[in-house]
């Protein structure tokens, strides 16, 4: 199929998945959209087993999630979820956020390895302690789109939501260095003695340097919003600062998402407040939110696809529902020990453990990251691990982390 053929196709099926889940199901659009999803691909998968081959798996050849989403669509989730996040309520929470980013990912990337290298040992899977390692890097960061998505509509506190959101759209970023280096470390690609160097660099050049950079080209965006008052010229300020600012991050080698991030929050404070008139705040607001859905929805509904290309077989099906506990328990311990030293010198709402660690919802950057890793025998078992891990965040935590939230705090 062509790219536009294949295109049209996900966008057709997405609004048919939308529009049956509003009138059936009335689940959050992201939810619904990829229950439905992984409903047809179930379908397609059982069909072909019969001896009829619906050519479904072919609507994921032109493009693949890893493609779609890290070289393209996230650079519009991420900056449209910033916009609306409030310096007023990030700045309280900055230092737990930075520190759950960083250090919590570092360490839930140690736990899941741990906890999943033991739990296949004793399966008799014989994993690689580097492969459960890959696993722990790329499913530690809680994806800052299916968090913003469902965020939305549970009620979580107020101040725990921010730390969550916060967490979500900063950690992304450290947890691709951190599976960068993983991945370079498990196929040789770096010299013992050059691992510390590499660390260092690549956090310098990703980290810091996508901050730079946003904070960059939201500086640009800003003088050029405030000097002009046509809602049209500054949407289409916005939409370049997206992707030419994250096409040039990519040719910098340093981190587009960080970057997003940090000029969405520029723009939609600063900009906002001191660069906009009521009008272009309006239509600016609107093009972001409908672009923000609609990407959202698509999202999904691929996610819930992937299921098409995934090889699941009777242990790999064993071994995602035996990881779930196990990466749910080391979120646990990777927010619980990060809170408790940091109750020393500040204080945190009750329950904001429990409710982070159910909060904490996993989506495409995982599986993206799960899908894009070179072929190898133990490959398969990571991205079914992956993908079981995900899809019970996204159906199972994500509909229920606000009725978990309230009886939390009964």
């Amino acid at each position: 199929m062509s790219a536009f053929a294949t295109a049209a196709a996900l966008i057709s099926l997405t609004a048919v998945l939308a529009y049956a889940n509003e009138r059936l199901l009335k689940l959050p659009t992201p939810i619904g959209v990829m229950l439905g999803a992984l409903i047809a691909s179930l379908v397609s998968v059982a069909i072909a087993a019969g001896g009829l081959d619906l050519g479904s798996a072919r609507l994921l050849d032109t493009f693949t999630l890893n493609e779609i989403l890290m070289k393209g669509m996230l650079s519009f989730l991420l900056f449209a979820g910033a916009l609306h996040v409030s310096f007023t309520d990030l700045s309280p929470q900055r230092w737990p956020i930075l520190i759950l980013a960083t250090v919590g990912v570092v360490l839930s990337t140690c736990f899941v390895a741990a906890l999943t290298w033991s739990g296949a040992r004793l399966a008799g899977l014989g994993l690689p302690f580097g492969a459960a390692l890959l696993f722990g890097a790329l499913i530690s960061p809680t994806d800052p789109i299916a968090v913003l998505a469902i965020l939305r509509r549970a009620r979580v506190p107020k101040d725990i939501e921010t730390l969550i959101t916060g967490e979500s759209l900063f950690n992304d970023g450290v947890g691709v260095v951190v599976f960068t280096i993983v991945l370079g470390v498990a196929h040789g690609g770096l010299a013992g003695g050059t691992v510390a160097a590499t660390v260092l660099q690549l956090f310098l050049r990703e980290a810091v340097g996508g901050v730079a950079f946003g904070v960059l080209l939201g500086a640009v965006a800003y003088r050029m919003l405030k000097s002009v008052d046509n809602y049209t010229v500054e949407v289409l300020i916005t939409l370049a600062l997206v992707t030419g600012g994250y096409s040039l991050a990519q040719q910098l080698h340093t981190s587009g998402p960080i970057a997003m991030v940090v000029a969405g929050l520029l723009v939609g404070n600063q900009g906002r407040t001191f660069a906009m008139s009521d009008r272009t705040r309006e239509h600016l607001d609107t093009f972001w939110e409908v672009t923000d859905q609609i990407l959202n929805a698509v999202l999904f509904v691929l996610i819930g696809l992937e299921f098409l290309v995934i090889r699941f077989n009777a242990t790999n099906l064993f071994a995602a529902l035996a990881a779930i506990p196990l990466v749910l328990a080391a979120r646990f311990a990777s927010v619980g020990v990060p809170v408790l030293a940091m109750r020393v010198v500040r204080t945190f709402p009750p329950f904001t453990v429990r409710v982070m660690t159910w909060g904490g919802l996993r989506g495409g950057i995982s599986v993206a990251l799960a899908l894009s890793l070179p072929a190898t025998p133990w490959r398969d078992v990571v991205v079914g691990l992956t993908y079981g891990v995900v899809v019970f965040s996204i159906l199972v935590q994500g509909l229920t982390v606000g009725k978990v939230a309230t009886l939390i705090r009964r």
